[in-house]
């Protein structure tokens, strides 16, 4: 906890604090992080996602400590796994647990016609769903056809979505556990298309670096807009890999 306190402060008034969004945190370990905020005393508040790890009746305990410590912590979104049938019931809890000013995010399970169900489930009351792209074996990682079918409902659905796990590199890639990961540029540059009509899954399946960079500076200023309104987050492990990246393909 202290190593990620100081690299998200750190992060914030670095030359590139312009792409660190949202402290991620989970409930279990919320306590961790205030002791150490009370510690380094942050000049304003950390803008924090809680992410829920203690099942949806923790979300009104941990957002009412949130609260109480303003002076250290902003929420600014809740993020939690879903059930595996995405009920009805069950989103309305979150509507009620989760304050309105707080963007809710879900993130159904994938799999099957009912995960894309799901998704629409979530969207229809008003929360982002959430993207899983990556993880320690390879069910965690999403066909290039699930992820262009997740984002022919998104940008459908007129929603935004945050992406998590994975998406370490720029541009997709083969890892040495030999476990083929998402890029974020192909991500940004799948969505522009899935907006617009064109081929989403030959965005997402390219592994060349120089025309993914090249379509994505061609991107008027309202698709650009336009883009960041759908693929509007994502997580990443590290704030520097992700910029190395972006610097190396001139995108900084």
């Amino acid at each position: 906890m202290p190593d990620a306190v100081r690299g998200h402060l750190d992060g914030r008034v670095g030359e590139w604090s312009g792409v660190m969004g949202l402290f991620l945190c989970p409930a279990s370990r919320l306590a961790e992080l205030i002791t150490e905020l009370i510690k380094v005393k942050p000049p304003k508040p950390i803008a924090l996602s809680l992410v829920i790890d203690t099942g949806l009746g923790g979300v009104p305990k941990a957002v009412s400590i949130v609260e109480s410590r303003s002076e250290l912590l902003a929420l600014r979104m809740v993020e939690m796994p879903a059930p595996s049938d995405v009920d009805e019931v069950w989103l309305e809890r979150v509507s009620e647990f989760v304050p309105e000013d707080v963007i809710r995010v879900v993130e159904p399970r994938r799999g099957g016609a009912e995960w894309l169900d799901g998704v629409r489930r979530v969207i229809e009351h008003g929360s982002w769903p959430k993207l899983r792209c990556g993880g320690v074996s390879q069910e965690n990682f999403p066909s290039v056809e699930e992820v262009a079918d997740f984002l022919s409902v998104v940008s459908g659905g007129g929603v935004a979505f945050k992406a998590t796990a994975g998406l370490h590199k720029a541009v997709r890639h083969t890892d040495e556990q030999g476990f083929t990961h998402h890029g974020f540029l192909n991500l940004l540059v799948a969505t522009a298309r899935s907006l617009s009509g064109r081929d989403v899954r030959e965005a997402l399946a390219s592994t060349d670096a120089q025309a993914l960079t090249a379509e994505a500076k061609a991107l008027s200023d309202q698709a650009a807009h336009a883009v960041r309104g759908v693929f509007a987050s994502y997580g990443s492990c590290s704030l520097a890999e992700p910029i190395a990246d972006l610097e190396e393909l001139g995108l900084l």
